[in-house]
């Protein structure tokens, strides 16, 4: 969908490379502005699977030398991508007004934790602490239970990476229509927040307390993930009554006075009481199994590898191991267009490449 397309990304953290592996995996020539000589992040490989179907040249930013390649390849560009905190791209001589002067239709994404400004723009952070401060995590656990999320998913992710694809996005079709470049503030507080107005809406009719555990989808036994007999757990969300009464039929509790009182937030302790100690009686595939192809809204709590051996993983193909790494395939899905895996790059490997484009005259 995004063949001829150019990315430049400058070598970054987390959701900026995330970012730029959907805009590769769309279709987009991404090229990674690895640091010349530079060491791995700790705990991250050689050939990032962040990295997949991405073009790398190595350079050295406070060169000389390699800032006007750098210079010349955004010009060449459609969108660059940087991670960096506030000033530090102005420093390197390549902030917004230094490229929007070599390419006017330049979309300039910016990925922070905390924004371009504000009293915590300088400041250091990391996924959990942008979404406790923006408000995001508040939700996140089970009454009694402190705050959690799984990692990187509600900030990194959802917060950051995909917002700044939008705003990618958006920016491209707006440059395409009027010639004007622009630039992307994308914060992981910003975005974390944002996605909470779905939640935020059921403030609206006086379902959302501030109170965990006493809000329409975190206080009820309906809404809960209970631990098995093996130690495995299982997931329960049926909203809907109709949804609701079959949960209770598969277990039996139909014609049960005090489960027949869903919405009654009284009873939700007590029924969420006797509901784990229901499904403690057994193993987790035993409760995924009496559920499995019902609408009562249950299913069992996978690892990814599991997923990836799951019924659903053989029709969708989600998953797979590809030289060992398993990942996940681009999501969503274009009819027709069926996305094979590109390597990942060594760092440097398309320098001599990239050069030689930028040398030919003509060369998007």
């Amino acid at each position: 969908m995004l063949n001829g397309i150019r990315i430049v990304e400058i070598e970054g953290l987390g959701p900026g490379p995330f970012a730029a592996m959907l805009l590769a995996d769309l279709g987009a020539d991404v090229i990674t502005v690895h640091r010349k000589g530079g060491a791995v992040t700790p705990g991250m490989p050689e050939r990032s699977l962040l990295d997949r179907g991405k073009r790398s040249i190595a350079l050295d930013l406070k060169d000389a030398a390699d800032v006007a390649t750098a210079r010349a390849l955004i010009a060449s560009a459609d969108a660059l991508i940087e991670g960096f905190r506030p000033g530090v791209m102005e420093k390197l001589g390549l902030g917004p007004t230094e490229c929007h002067a070599l390419n006017p239709a330049l979309v300039y994404g910016r990925m922070t934790g905390w924004g371009q400004d504000g009293p915590l723009s300088h400041a250091a952070g990391h996924d959990l602490n942008y979404i406790s401060l923006s408000g995001a995590l508040w939700y996140g656990s089970a009454p009694g239970d402190a705050p959690q999320t799984p990692a990187t998913l509600v900030g990194d992710i959802g917060g950051g990476a995909m917002y700044l694809v939008t705003g990618l996005l958006a920016g491209l079709l707006n440059a395409r229509a009027t010639g004007q470049g622009t630039v992307v503030d994308a914060a992981i507080y910003d975005g974390s927040a944002h996605m909470m107005n779905l939640l935020m809406s059921l403030g609206q009719t006086g379902s959302l307390s501030e109170t965990r555990g006493r809000s329409l989808l975190d206080g009820p036994h309906w809404s809960r993930t209970y631990a098995c007999a093996d130690g495995g757990h299982i997931t329960v969300q049926c909203l809907e009554p109709k949804f609701y009464a079959l949960f209770l039929e598969r277990l039996g509790l139909l014609d049960d006075p005090e489960f027949s009182q869903q919405f009654n937030p009284k009873l939700w302790p007590s029924l969420t009481a006797r509901l784990a100690a229901l499904f403690a009686t057994q193993p987790r595939d035993h409760w995924a199994d009496l559920f499995l192809g019902t609408d009562a809204c249950v299913a069992p709590v996978l690892s990814p590898h599991e997923a990836q051996h799951q019924p659903m993983n053989a029709a969708r193909r989600t998953w797979a191991e590809i030289d060992g790494t398993l990942q996940a395939a681009p999501a969503p899905r274009f009819k027709d267009r069926d996305w094979q895996p590109k390597p990942s790059p060594a760092r440097g490997e398309h320098t001599a490449e990239i050069l030689a484009e930028l040398a030919q005259p003509g060369t998007p």
